[in-house]
């Protein structure tokens, strides 16, 4: 019996070393979670203005192409790089940029994003051949190459607050590899913060950027005067307004990882505080069992000596 109740009293220990942890590490997820939020409320208002500016330039741009490609094909071709990047070209491959964590820790949230992406793909294409895999976050790029899916590109070691130089390079990949006809339209596949306790799996299309509607630009009032011209502009302005749409995912997809790392965090300092009632419960009858049994042996032979 006191083999048993020493073997009680270390795992009550233990259990509690393991229950101090896990708290403290939701609290850190939970700082972190708080800093993202804020991250990514001031990043919508970039992404809102630059959208409005991006929506006005383009509505009169998009007529003048459809004119272009109506009257003279050759001159429609030599209209600019945006030209490429907002319209729409046969799909022969297509991109998916897959954003998950570099560790565990965070509960389902890798392997919601991994099923529904391994599931979409599925559905989507006949062979590998039909698509090209750029991997953010070490989880998903193990995930994919264990598979014997070829990974074009792959980021890893963000930081749990990535600055956009951080995610520069891999932005500029994919846009490049679309400029290249690597692949012909693009989209990212993430978690979706809505709050500290659910996320949801979005798959968004980054390029063609075809979800612009030119009758939004009738809702801006604002006139641009433009320096030197609005295809120099669009020029410009096109790479890095998709660049900001897939930088965007990238913190909501950060966001919802600190909010699944809390989560599981407590889930598990609850499972510990529940695990060490019951030992504690455990360790009580053990040591009354272990009581009762001398006071019955001391009894039995008090009455022996009688």
């Amino acid at each position: 019996m006191g083999a048993s109740l020493n073997e009680i009293k270390q795992r009550i220990a233990s259990t509690k070393k393991t229950s101090q942890i896990t708290n403290a590490m939701q609290m850190v997820s939970g700082a972190k979670l708080t800093k993202s939020e804020a991250a990514s409320r001031s990043f919508q208002e970039y992404a809102s203005k630059i959208r409005s500016i991006v929506t006005h330039l383009v509505a009169a741009q998009l007529s003048d192409l459809e004119e272009l490609d109506s009257y003279d094909n050759e001159e429609a071709s030599e209209s600019g790089n945006y030209h490429m990047m907002l319209t729409s070209r046969p799909v022969k491959k297509t991109g998916y940029i897959v954003i998950t964590s570099d560790k565990g820790l965070v509960g389902g949230y890798n392997s919601s994003i991994l099923k529904q992406t391994m599931k979409m793909m599925a559905d989507d294409h006949k062979s590998q051949d039909e698509y090209v895999l750029i991997a953010i976050g070490g989880t998903g790029a193990d995930f994919f190459k264990a598979r014997g899916i070829n990974v074009a590109y792959e980021l890893r070691g963000l930081s749990d607050q990535p600055s956009f130089d951080e995610v520069r390079k891999i932005v500029s990949t994919a846009t490049t590899m679309y400029e290249s006809e690597v692949f012909d339209e693009l989209y990212v596949c993430y978690n979706h913060h809505i709050n500290s306790l659910t996320s949801q799996f979005r798959v968004e299309k980054m390029l063609p950027i075809s979800d612009l509607d030119p009758d939004e630009a009738t809702t801006y009032e604002q006139e641009y005067i433009l320096e030197p011209s609005e295809e120099a502009i669009l020029d410009n302005l096109l790479p890095q307004y998709a660049e900001s749409l897939i930088y965007g995912a990238i913190i909501d997809a950060k966001t919802a990882e600190h909010a699944a790392g809390m989560t599981a965090m407590k889930t598990a300092t609850d499972n510990a505080q529940n695990i060490i009632s019951d030992l504690t419960i455990s360790y009580n009858r053990a040591r009354q069992g272990a009581i009762t049994q001398e006071i019955t042996e001391i009894v039995a032979g008090a009455a022996a000596l009688e």
